[in-house]
């Protein structure tokens, strides 16, 4: 695995070998992700991170992958923050921050955001999620915590269930699921479902998903359930919202027709698709799904920019 100096644009960048290292690069991480080991390999480098939507895990997790291994952060949190709020173009914006750092991270409402990026900085760019596209790292965590769960990726039968349209965390992770012969299931209300392109692009690699609306019809038979938020802020028409707010909830009543296996994920933050009470029992795995993200990004970042393992 060689990713010195590469950008993290689209899960799509990545083999199957290369997801496989950074994932095996990750459980060697865990124990400095924890404090209980030191790893300063990234001593002397700078990262950028530009982070230009809310962010509560992307952020302080790529903060804090950083800082474990050595890595001093530029941060900014809003566009009103930088010279953009000026009229100054992202193009520009790349540039500048590009001179003063050795890689950046970049969160961006617009889709396509972090590809211009990458076209216009000589350091790597990781994309921290562009509007409803794509959201790489999240997927490479989201891989991490089933294989810790599960032991293989290879052939689990995933169920993914909410916002499938706007859910850029499901966009990347659906594409690469192919590369490991999994069974999805697609569950979401008519108005949110899976992207045709998405679907086409599954079916072409040999995956033909299952498509259905009821939940309760999908669980039985689900090694992993993905559960999405319907996102508010996506929906050009507030009422278009309210139509399908709530549409699904995970309960311990769901999940009693459940395999007694079946582990339950999200990338949060939830609103109230996961109802509390589901959190004490051993399906739940969310909180746990975002802690990964130090230990997968710690090995992003210590391979992206050069740090001796």
């Amino acid at each position: 695995m060689d990713l010195y100096h590469k950008d993290v644009v689209s899960i799509m960048d990545f083999s199957k070998d290369d997801i496989e290292g950074i994932l095996d690069m990750a459980e060697k991480m865990v124990p400095y992700a924890r404090g209980e080991k030191i790893k300063r390999t990234l001593d002397g480098k700078i990262l950028g991170n530009l982070f230009f939507e809310p962010s509560t895990r992307t952020k302080l997790s790529f903060e804090s992958a950083a800082y474990r291994l050595g890595c001093n952060v530029i941060d900014v949190s809003e566009m009103s923050m930088t010279s953009m709020a000026k009229g100054e173009t992202l193009a520009d914006t790349i540039k500048i921050v590009d001179a003063y750092c050795d890689a950046t991270v970049l969160r961006h409402p617009f889709e396509g955001a972090a590809r211009l990026a990458a076209k216009f900085s000589d350091h790597p760019v990781i994309n921290a999620g562009d509007g409803a596209g794509s959201h790489p790292t999240q997927t490479l965590l989201d891989l991490f915590t089933m294989r810790q769960a599960k032991g293989s990726l290879n052939g689990l039968n995933i169920t993914l269930v909410g916002d499938l349209k706007y859910g850029r965390t499901v966009h990347s992770l659906a594409q690469a699921l192919t590369k490991f012969g999994m069974k999805i299931t697609l569950v979401a209300p008519e108005s949110l479902m899976m992207p045709k392109d998405i679907v086409d692009h599954l079916s072409s690699n040999g995956c033909h998903p299952r498509i259905m609306t009821d939940l309760e019809d999908a669980v039985s038979d689900t090694d992993v359930l993905y559960v999405t938020r319907i996102q508010r802020e996506r929906f050009p028409d507030p009422n278009e919202y309210l139509k399908v707010a709530g549409t699904y909830r995970v309960d311990k009543a769901l999940l009693e027709n459940a395999r007694s296996d079946l582990i339950v994920m999200h990338p949060l933050p939830r609103v109230n698709e996961i109802a509390p009470e589901v959190d004490s029992t051993p399906h739940a795995k969310y909180f746990q799904q975002a802690a990964n993200g130090v230990p997968v990004r710690m090995a992003l970042l210590n391979a992206l920019m050069g740090g001796e393992l």
